[in-house]
């Protein structure tokens, strides 16, 4: 191989997810496209990094100080949804379900990947509620594992003194998932969050 197509391939593989053989085959495909296809494809990811960052509000990412969700009258400001991650914001505003605001926390704690409080967006999310006075609802959003469930904890304690009504998203078996096939853990979960029906 060429080394300018070593170098494409091995740039190419630093995606997460992309292995040597994904990254050839990207590759041999970006060679068979016009010249301005890969330079669309630079341009776009040069582009990505100048110009996003996160939103003085919320913490997601935006090409704005404040994005779009943050300045959207018709969001509930009194409900704030706390997830790990942006994508997260994303996968909940598609379900159509939630008309409150949102605050990314970039990440989980877990001591032993070095992650604790202070590499979170902990202190812009008490900083914001701190403004709001008491009422507000949080809904913690983290993922269910035990980095998710130890941040929720964590936050539950800091932000149930400031007046603000903490819940947590429902952990269970999945629609669509046969009781037999479901692991021990979302059993569990399940029989912990049911509710009265009917």
């Amino acid at each position: 191989m060429s080394d300018p197509f070593r170098r494409a391939v091995q740039q190419l593989a630093r995606f997460p997810g992309v292995g040597d053989k994904t990254a050839t085959r990207y590759a041999y495909w970006l060679l068979r496209q016009p010249p301005d296809a890969a330079r669309d494809i630079a341009d776009a990811i040069i582009s990505l990094k100048a110009s996003v960052r996160e939103c003085s509000v919320c913490c997601d990412l935006t090409d704005r100080e404040v994005c779009g969700r943050c300045t959207d009258g018709r969001r509930d400001p009194a409900l704030i949804c706390v997830v790990e991650r942006p994508q997260d914001v994303r996968a909940i505003d598609a379900s159509g379900e939630f008309k409150g605001q949102f605050h990314v926390l970039h990440g989980a704690l877990s001591p032993l990947d070095g992650v604790g409080p202070n590499d979170l967006r902990i202190q812009a999310l008490l900083a914001r509620i701190g403004a709001m006075g008491p009422g507000p609802e949080c809904i913690l959003a983290t993922d269910p594992d035990v980095e998710g469930d130890a941040t929720s904890l964590y936050l539950a304690r800091l932000l149930k003194p400031l007046g603000v009504r903490v819940t947590r998203l429902a952990h269970g078996i999945a629609v669509g998932t046969e009781i037999e096939f479901a692991d021990r853990v979302s059993l569990a979960r399940a029989l912990e969050g049911r509710r009265e029906i009917g």
